[in-house]
């Protein structure tokens, strides 16, 4: 992987998330809002709805990092507090802590050309710089675990990406999403 910088997304740098993201918000209109919304919410609002909704979080905190190839956009990940994810916290497959400050890094988006060239393991470590950097005491993630995995399946990572990164699984409700943790 060719050394990149990975920043905060800030108010500053919306346009160059829409560059990555092109016009159809990252895939089908996400625009990264799945983790925050139920399923009616976020069969309601994709396409403009989710993107309208992503940018007034990137104006309230930064809910992601993204890394950058010179001046060219090419990869995104969201990270922030878990209790801030409605999805993450009402799904049977999170193990439930008390206490602790707890992040989760919770999707991915990777330009095409930048993709099987490490730029996932590069965010994730960024992620995991960036949490420490903000006073968490464990990162989580929530990535899938299978052989074969088509990249528009890929958006939670994949468990490699956060074992290389010193995560270990701590749960498994799924056969294919296992509950991943590091302690900072």
């Amino acid at each position: 992987m060719d050394k990149c910088e990975v920043l905060p997304l800030t108010p500053a740098r919306w346009n160059d998330l829409e560059t990555l993201f092109g016009p159809n918000g990252a895939y089908s209109g996400c625009w990264c809002m799945w983790p925050y919304q139920t399923g009616a919410e976020f069969a309601r609002n994709h396409g403009s709805r989710n993107r309208e909704a992503f940018q007034q979080l990137v104006e309230r905190t930064p809910p992601g990092l993204l890394a950058y190839a010179g001046d060219e956009p090419v990869g995104w990940v969201a990270v922030g507090p878990r209790h801030g994810y409605g999805r993450v916290i009402r799904s049977p497959l999170v193990r439930r802590t008390e206490g602790d400050q707890v992040w989760s890094i919770v999707c991915f988006y990777i330009r095409r050309s930048q993709r099987s060239k490490g730029m996932g393991q590069v965010l994730v470590e960024a992620a995991v710089d960036h949490s420490r950097s903000c006073g968490a005491a464990t990162v989580e993630a929530y990535p899938l675990d299978r052989t074969r995995v088509r990249s528009s399946d890929a958006w939670p990572g994949v468990v490699s990406m956060f074992r290389n990164a010193g995560f270990t699984e701590v749960a498994r409700a799924s056969p294919a999403r296992p509950v991943m943790r590091l302690t900072l």
